[in-house]
């Protein structure tokens, strides 16, 4: 079995909070979620948290530094309960903004959640950026208590469930031993008070839900899938306890000439067969303007044309990627009498042999001489 100080790597001496620090770090890395389909991350985590739950407990760590092993009977989540767990991976950093909801400190009530919204964008706003109207429903402070949850005036007491936690421990038992919970007081929804007159606007609870409306900064270069975080714009906490974040999920529209590669953006360029035969000019129309295209005289279907700085801004650096025009060369579907007649004086030089031709102009012409 791994020394429990080796698995969370601290020293002998390290302090509780060393301890507790050094697990919350490897309970982010290595926890099932991030992990799906990694079985030894799942296992060391189990690991991790078996040691974390003997050395944060000192009756328990001192019986390991003399022993080597856990006390006959003990569980791997004993001590350390699965709160701690659920917070290392799901606490303040996290943009799930902690289990269940909104974070929570020692005593009152949590902040509020985080929100998450998804936003469709168009092509060309991906790419150059731009600023996006956002709307969410939401928990608003309430006005006319100014967010305290109660009548002017009104007396608060120290809720007797929680005794002024806002928080209740529940200890249950099974296969795998005790199971140590936290959760939110039922008394008082958190707040650790009991309010004697609550705000009839919000019913004591200090906000209201509403619809809001932010302006989202979008950078360019953005792609589907990104997120961008909005702090302090998420639903407001119970009784002024503080406001979560707004995460806005970014989805780019399809476009209808273009098509994203990486920081290149990748199209086709239509050239006319006079022009890929015999070269010449093409206008190209970039998302920012019309560039020219010089095409040279032979030109085949599949020939890469690059513009260069004309594609895709680097979120890292700003550098951008390049346009890649695609050649197709076109031929035309119908022809003139006279267009089709110098085709065919065209092919006859060059000796290639052709149908004949189906107009019934070119037919009478061709029995008259």
């Amino acid at each position: 079995m791994d020394d429990y100080y080796d698995l969370l790597g601290v020293s002998r001496s390290a302090s509780a909070d060393e301890i507790k620090r050094a697990f919350r770090k490897l309970a982010r890395e290595l926890h099932p979620d991030r992990n799906p389909d990694d079985p030894e991350a799942e296992a060391r985590f189990k690991e991790v948290a078996k040691a974390y739950e003997t050395l944060s407990d000192p009756e328990r760590r001192s019986h390991y530094d003399r022993f080597g092993e856990v006390p006959p009977g003990g569980s791997p989540f004993d001590g350390a309960s699965f709160g701690d767990i659920f917070d290392a991976f799901f606490g303040n950093n996290s943009p799930f903004g902690g289990f269940g909801g909104g974070t929570r400190g020692a005593t009152g009530p949590s902040r509020g959640d985080d929100l998450e919204v998804v936003i469709d964008i168009s092509f060309e706003d991906a790419v150059l950026g731009s600023e996006q109207p956002v709307e969410v429903r939401t928990h608003l402070p309430c006005e006319p208590c100014e967010a305290t949850g109660q009548v002017e005036g009104s007396s608060v007491e120290s809720c007797g469930t929680c005794g002024g936690a806002g928080q209740v421990r529940q200890v249950r038992r099974s296969i795998l031993g005790q199971m140590v919970s936290t959760g939110i007081c039922p008394q008082c929804g958190g707040a650790g008070e009991i309010i004697e007159s609550p705000c009839p606007n919000c019913v004591g609870d200090g906000r209201v839900v509403d619809q809001c409306a932010y302006t989202v900064d979008v950078p360019a270069g953005v792609d589907t899938g990104a997120t961008l975080r909005l702090a302090g714009k998420g639903a407001a906490g119970v009784r002024g306890a503080g406001f979560g974040d707004l995460y806005v999920r970014i989805r780019v529209l399809n476009h209808d000439r273009f098509e994203r590669n990486g920081n290149d953006l990748l199209a086709e360029l239509a050239v006319p067969m006079t022009i890929a035969a015999l070269g010449g000019d093409i206008d190209f129309e970039t998302l920012e303007g019309t560039e020219t295209i010089s095409v040279a005289a032979g030109t085949q279907t599949g020939k890469v044309f690059r513009l260069a700085g004309h594609g895709v801004p680097s979120l890292q650096n700003g550098r951008r990627g390049d346009i890649r025009a695609v050649a197709v060369v076109v031929v035309p579907e119908r022809l003139t009498d006279e267009q089709e007649d110098l085709l065919r004086q065209f092919a006859a030089a060059r000796g290639d042999e052709v149908s004949e031709s189906k107009s019934l102009l070119s037919r009478i012409r061709s029995a008259l001489t």
